[in-house]
């Protein structure tokens, strides 16, 4: 008893000494940088970068800017970049950052929360800061895009500058110059004052504008203009590894030139001054594919033209891009739009933005030309096996899968048909085919979702402005072209989880998805473009040229046996492995019952695996259904 008592006693006494230690509280945050007004910043922005080292891959940035000397001052370094949908800044990527005022130092300190935001104060006498940093660009591709190569550069805006805070970015003037390599040629949709060659300087615009137009240069440069319309022109810069990637044959020019001329049917007037496709046509060069305004920067395989029996995969990005004009640079989701670069992004509607752009992207290219009606139609197969075998919608629905951009910064990840990975694209695409086959039943063929887009992205013919708009907004303007409960029919096929891909809009087309033993001739140059082996369909996954597991379906038939992701296929049924004797290997366990054996290495282990699978090839296709016209037919034929 006299134990229990010291043993209470000694607790009690234990507890009043920790009720006595001061407790862990949260150290307070630093202010909050300066919230942004609409109001125009003193004085306009000099900027100047010098692009020549092209050894050292680096930028190197001078920039002279108007202050209020004596009052404190944040500078931003753009962190939620349009485009990306993300807080995509490279910040790490600068370096150097020194600043004067009127040739003294001025100490910057870094936000310890907001690390993109630089506070300073200038001294009482200034009328200006001097900042001087470099960018220091990506050399290797894991760490990042590669931005310069001997033969060219991309030169995006938004890493080669900073700005302040406090002001709305389209109410702060900037002057940019650039000087690059002697002899190079370029595409930037910013107006040139004075082109010396390799110094170019440009007419004073917004930094809203200024970010959204970048600068392709190279030294084998190619300009042609797409169209003779002066009021609104169009015009395809490339840039090429070497000069024999430049030619262009009158077919493909004219397949380019029809683009100009469908987007019009579809849409209406253009809402842009001029445009530029800043094509890249590199192996070297980091790919790309991003929208602006009078501009996009697109990425492509060097065999772009010289081999276009075998890049069909990749010529549906230019229309896409150009669509994005309308829809995600003029038309914009209101969510998406920030007054700054700085101010966190909203992406509750990229299934618009970017859904029925990749719908749109495929239409034009078929109706141009671009691509034929079966490519298009082999591509959208290709797209509905995938997403009606993404098992990850059972917790995820596509809705979710707007945050994508936020949540996983477009890095590389594994098993993303389980977590999905931003599948508003294509997977948005497909819905917008439910969309416009269900108008074109609906209205008897009398309208069908071309209506809504020249309606809903016609608005503004030629100027740059942007125009925000709500899920209210689509629903409405969809009403108007056919009245339905709009509201309910997306709400279903965004906030639900399946099963299977939404597929109606096949149906409606005239067409079904059906899998047979040999890959579409569009499935194989894309394969070929991946380098990889695509078993998704049947073993479940994708193996790529160095015998790695690229992709492994969750709870397929490979992954229940066993295999993961970066593990290396060395035999089949005790040979060593080709895909062609994989191939064999699952034709000869069809309808069997002798389970295919795989020897597989994950670092230093190896392993047999036996796959239990007997339903043999399988890859995508659309098979007609029907009698009389298909409309899937008739949205890829030409206005």
């Amino acid at each position: 008893m006299l134990r229990k008592m010291i043993l209470t006693v000694i607790a009690l006494l234990a507890t009043v000494g920790l009720a006595q230690e001061p407790l862990p509280l949260p150290s307070p945050l630093p202010p909050a940088p300066p919230m942004a007004a609409d109001i125009t910043s003193p004085g306009v922005i000099q900027l100047a970068v010098d692009a020549t080292d092209l050894d050292h891959h680096i930028f190197r940035v001078h920039e002279v800017i108007p202050v209020s000397g004596g009052q404190s001052l944040t500078l931003f370094y753009p962190q939620w970049l349009p485009g990306k949908h993300s807080p995509a800044g490279p910040l790490a990527d600068m370096g150097g950052l020194t600043i004067t005022a009127a040739g003294r130092p001025v100490a910057w300190t870094r936000d310890t929360v907001d690390v993109f935001a630089f506070h300073l104060q200038p001294p009482a006498d200034a009328e200006a800061i001097t900042v001087d940093f470099q960018y220091l660009s990506p050399v290797e591709p894991n760490e990042g895009r590669i931005v310069v190569t001997p033969e060219m550069l991309s030169l995006q805006w938004n890493a080669l500058s900073l700005y302040p805070a406090g002001f709305f970015t389209r109410r702060i003037p900037v002057a940019a110059q650039v000087r690059l390599p002697e002899g190079w040629g370029w595409g930037c949709a910013l107006d040139a004052l004075e082109d010396q060659g390799d110094a170019l300087r440009f007419k004073t615009v917004s930094y809203d504008q200024l970010v959204d137009s970048p600068m392709l240069a190279g030294r084998y440069f190619k300009r042609i203009a797409l169209d003779s319309d002066s009021r609104r022109p169009v015009s395809l810069d490339i840039v090429a590894d070497r000069p024999a990637l430049l030619a262009v044959t009158p077919e493909q020019l004219m397949a380019h030139r029809s683009l100009l001329t469908q987007a019009d049917h579809l849409f209406g007037a253009r809402p842009f001054d001029h445009y530029d496709f800043l094509l890249s046509v590199s192996d070297r060069l980091g790919g790309i594919g991003v929208e602006h305004h009078q501009s996009s920067e697109d990425g492509v395989p060097s065999g772009y033209f010289i081999d276009w029996d075998k890049s069909a995969p990749v010529r549906d990005l230019l229309p896409h891009e150009y669509a994005h004009s309308w829809n995600g640079k003029m038309r914009r989701p209101a969510d998406l739009w920030t007054p700054t670069f700085n101010q966190p992004m909203q992406d509750s509607l990229l299934w618009v933005y970017e859904g029925q752009t990749q719908y749109w992207g495929f239409v034009l290219a078929a109706r141009a030309g671009l691509l034929s009606p079966a490519q298009v139609k082999d591509a959208i197969a290709l797209t509905a096996a995938t997403y009606d075998h993404v098992p990850g919608r059972v917790w995820k629905n596509l809705q979710d899968t707007t945050n994508d951009p936020i949540v996983a910064r477009r890095r590389p990840q594994p098993w993303r048909n389980w977590r999905r990975s931003e599948d508003y694209y294509s997977e948005g695409a497909l819905v917008w085919l439910d969309v416009d086959t269900l108008i074109r039943q609906k209205s008897s063929g009398r309208r069908s979702l071309d209506d809504f887009a020249q309606a809903f992205f016609g608005q503004t013919p030629g100027g740059v402005r942007e125009v925000t708009y709500r899920f209210e907004d689509v629903v409405e303007a969809l009403a108007r072209v056919q009245p339905y409960d709009w509201a309910s029919f997306l709400r279903e096929r965004l906030d639900g989880h399946g099963p299977g891909a939404p597929l109606d809009g096949l149906a409606r087309g005239g067409y079904r998805l059906v899998y047979d033993d040999k890959p579409s001739d569009y499935h194989k140059q894309q394969m070929a473009e991946r380098k990889i082996e695509d078993f998704s369909f049947s073993l479940g996954f994708t193996i790529g040229k160095d015998q790695t597991f690229s992709t492994v379906m969750w709870d397929g038939p490979a992954f229940k046996a066993g295999v993961t992701l970066g593990a290396k296929l060395w035999a089949v049924n005790g040979i060593a492995y080709d895909k062609d004797r994989l191939k064999e290997a699952i034709t000869e366990a069809r309808n069997g019952a002798v389970p295919i054996e795989i020897l597989v290495q994950e670092d230093d282990h190896f392993r047999s695996l036996r796959l239990d699978y007997h339903d043999g090839l399988r890859y995508p296709h659309l098979q007609r259904e029907g009698t009389g016209p298909a409309t899937l037919d008739a949205i890829l034929t030409p206005k």
